[in-house]
């Protein structure tokens, strides 16, 4: 089974079990997931839930992109029904009303932070790399990264346009994770987790395990990424970085040079949306017409191609500047089309708060 919801004493648990496949999200498996997290949102017997990925490289590498550059041109289309899904998980974790721990191990990029940074108590190791690297395969960064990231200030901006991983100090700084612990502690915390009494005892038992994350490499940088990603083009946020003349900055200037030029200029549209809205549930419903208007570009199955099926890491944009992709061009992404949007329930009690050290 790709995943496995099991219970341990009071102890709810979800296990993403496709190693083989860095434990990428199918349909089949938002949908088991959505029937354990309710499943255990409303038992009473259940104190806590714990998502973990099976295997050691990661908990979750997104979504399983390879499913959509496979199907037939007649079925692309019904992708969008992964997406209407996973983003209704998204929302529904957000909102989880009891402690939700991730251990975000290894590996954890696009979907993966959909599951794991909406949660409540957001477990990083000295292992871990996150990452939205959508901008390289002609997407951009969704599953409410949107709204993350636009609330992770200039970090947020760059780790949106440059798909750069960062390390767990890195996320703690970008509020998408709470707190470290040791890689070498994984196996005992789940050990002690599995033996709580009551919802209460996951904070404790948090905080026995916690370690101080080190220093985050992104802080440093803090001016220079304010500076940069101040400008509201996304041409002069590359040429910002390029002045800098700095390596760091050069770096980000050609990471950026390199990524779909109608993604980057998506994604810093819904960035800025996502500053505006008013809950998670409005970005994700924004993310989810561009999704679906994006099913229509040539630069997606692009990107996938030149990541995921021929791995030669040599997409060719269309368009391959970013002056020419006009202000319209996007808007008309925005705007989507007439596929029906995510609905999104609501839990019966309030949601935890995120960690409080």
């Amino acid at each position: 089974m790709d995943l496995i919801a099991s219970r341990a004493g009071r102890l709810g648990r979800i296990l993403l079990n496709r190693p083989q496949a860095l434990n990428t999200l199918t349909l089949p498996m938002v949908r088991g997931f959505r029937r354990a997290l309710d499943e255990f949102g409303n038992d009473d017997g259940v104190g806590a839930v714990l998502v973990t990925g099976a295997g050691d490289r990661g908990l979750c590498a997104g979504g399983d992109v390879r499913i959509l550059y496979e199907l037939e041109v007649s079925q692309q289309r019904c992708f969008a029904d992964f997406w209407r899904e996973e983003y209704e998980l998204n929302a529904r974790i957000a909102a989880f009303p009891k402690p939700y721990v991730v251990i975000m191990d290894g590996i954890v990029m696009g979907g993966g932070v959909g599951i794991s940074a909406h949660g409540n108590r957001r477990i990083v190791t000295e292992r871990s790399r996150i990452a939205m690297p959508e901008v390289g395969i002609g997407f951009f960064p969704d599953v409410g990264a949107s709204w993350l990231l636009s609330r992770a200030g200039a970090v947020g901006l760059y780790m949106a346009l440059s798909a750069a991983s960062v390390t767990a100090a890195d996320a703690i700084d970008a509020d998408i994770a709470d707190l470290t612990i040791d890689s070498r502690d994984i196996e005992r915390l789940i050990k002690e987790l599995s033996a709580i009494e009551r919802a209460e005892d996951v904070d404790e038992t948090l905080r026995r395990f916690a370690r101080q994350p080190g220093a985050s490499t992104l802080s440093s940088c803090r001016r220079l990424l304010a500076e940069a990603t101040a400008h509201e083009k996304v041409a002069d946020v590359i040429a910002a970085f390029a002045r800098e003349g700095s390596e760091f900055s050069l770096r980000a200037a050609e990471d950026i040079r390199s990524k779909s030029p109608t993604a980057l200029k998506v994604t810093r549209a819904l960035l800025q949306r996502a500053m505006r809205a008013d809950a998670l549930e409005t970005s994700l419903t924004n993310e989810f017409k561009a999704a679906c208007r994006m099913l229509g570009t040539h630069d997606l199955y692009e990107g996938i191609r030149a990541a995921i099926i021929d791995k030669d890491r040599r997409p060719k944009w269309s368009p391959e500047r970013l002056d020419a992709v006009s202000d319209e061009a996007v808007e008309d992404i925005l705007a989507g089309d007439a596929t029906p949007l995510p609905t999104f329930k609501k839990w019966n009690s309030s949601p935890y708060s995120h960690w409080e050290s």
